[in-house]
């Protein structure tokens, strides 16, 4: 075939490991990666949906792609591409999409890959998608993305996932087990556990989060787990509790919250409520004194008054947590949510974002300041800006030092230091690399 393919990837970190996988179906088959403004005879776009504006985005990547070569064959998966098929085959220079039961079929549809005047749509239903595809990414970071579960069967009102990903499902944790070995044999000392709703893994097997998290602690090699993202109500006493003792689970929980009002929890159709969530972080608290704590929390949502929001605001203002991931609600076809009346007004959506991730702001740096003098290990990054490396340490806190290339990919023990106006904390090393 020895054809050139470059891919680009929007969305979550379970994008990011099915396209690596994809990627590395379609170098097995005889086609070579390039990057992306090399100007591929093949270009695959990797959409989302979640965020607002996927179409837009998707336009410009196309455009862009065509810029490098406008003779390239422009394929589009994704959750965008199982939602809107017909709008995505509307963008001029598309050549074929792939719903979710395609998309790891991909090479299938690349023997040809000549320009077509009309673009071919394979997308079946969601409800026939049962089928679990393994996926992890390698090469492109110091650390690997994971996925251990796919789809949702909460069907929250504001979510058009489960009409994307279809039902839940996941792999087995001897599956799971096997992969993380060949991740640890490529050399990578971090495993990020994606997934849609990671906690619900192995609803089809009989198996458990927990289990799967006892299991990845025996394999040799694999320095760091670190866990996505877990949903309160899955996240149990006996979690965090293995995770407190664990030797290999960072310190750092990603808790998606949504609202701080009840009443809003209630009308998003969450599995929870605010009770619940204060006793995750107080559990985490007390066992993990330094964990980082994000959230995800959603800003005008139908029906969310000034004072609901200001519950909200209020809650999380007293909660000890570390940052926010702040998300302005958009409307989605056929979600519940879409339906409902009482919409909030666009500004006063912007607004309500602007105060929580001034909340958010505030909350990273009173966390990182907790820990400034202190000795955390830390997973330096291949990237850099020729003169300053960064990095992670295993509560999550962002951290730099002066660009040395024999230390990427390594684990160090570092003290930090000093936390500058982008938030990043310098630091100076304390030991020697863990071998």
């Amino acid at each position: 075939m020895n054809k050139s393919v470059s891919f680009y990837t929007l969305g979550c970190k379970l994008n990011f490991s099915e396209t690596s996988t994809i990627g590395r179906q379609l170098v097995d088959a005889g086609m070579h990666k390039v990057e992306f403004n090399e100007g591929a005879d093949i270009y695959v776009i990797n959409t989302c949906s979640v965020t607002d504006h996927a179409d837009k985005k998707c336009k410009k990547i196309v455009r862009e792609a065509l810029r490098h070569n406008p003779n390239a064959y422009i394929a589009i998966i994704g959750c965008y591409a199982q939602l809107k098929p017909q709008e995505i085959a509307n963008i001029p220079g598309v050549d074929v999409v792939l719903g979710a039961a395609e998309k790891f079929n991909l090479s299938n549809y690349l023997n040809q890959t000549h320009k077509k005047e009309v673009t071919e749509i394979r997308d079946g239903k969601i409800k026939d998608v049962l089928e679990y595809h393994a996926s992890y990414s390698i090469g492109d970071r110091t650390r690997s993305f994971l996925k251990v579960q796919d789809g949702c069967d909460y069907f929250c009102a504001f979510c058009t996932i489960p009409l994307a990903r279809g039902k839940s499902r996941s792999d087995s944790i001897e599956n799971v087990v096997k992969q993380a070995k060949d991740i640890v044999e490529s050399g990578i000392k971090e495993i990020v556990l994606t997934g849609v709703n990671t906690g619900d893994f192995g609803i089809q097997t009989g198996e458990t989060f927990y289990e799967l998290l006892q299991a990845l602690e025996t394999v040799d090699g694999l320095q760091r787990i670190r866990i996505s993202s877990i949903e309160p109500n899955l996240l149990t006493d006996e979690i965090i509790e293995f995770a407190a003792q664990s030797k290999k689970i960072v310190p750092h929980f990603h808790i998606p919250l949504q609202s701080g009002s009840d009443k809003i929890l209630t009308l998003m159709r969450r599995k929870y409520l605010t009770q619940l969530y204060t006793s995750r972080v107080e559990k985490i608290k007390s066992l993990i004194p330094h964990c980082a704590i994000g959230v995800d929390v959603i800003v005008g949502f139908p029906g969310e008054t000034q004072e609901d929001f200001l519950e909200t605001y209020n809650y999380l203002n007293q909660l000890d947590i570390s940052y926010l991931h702040v998300f302005t609600y958009s409307e989605r076809v056929n979600t519940t949510a879409n339906k409902m009346p009482d919409k909030v007004k666009q500004g006063d959506r912007f607004e309500r974002n602007k105060m929580l991730s001034i909340l958010s702001e505030k909350k990273r740096r009173y966390f990182y300041e907790q820990h400034l003098h202190k000795t955390y290990q830390v997973l330096w990054e291949a990237e850099s800006d020729g003169n300053t490396m960064f990095g992670f340490t295993n509560n999550y806190i962002r951290v730099k030092t002066n660009y040395d290339p024999i230390l990427v990919n390594e684990i160090m023990d570092i003290t930090l230091c000093d936390i500058d106006d982008e938030m990043i904390v310098s630091t100076k090393i304390a030991a020697m690399a863990i071998q």
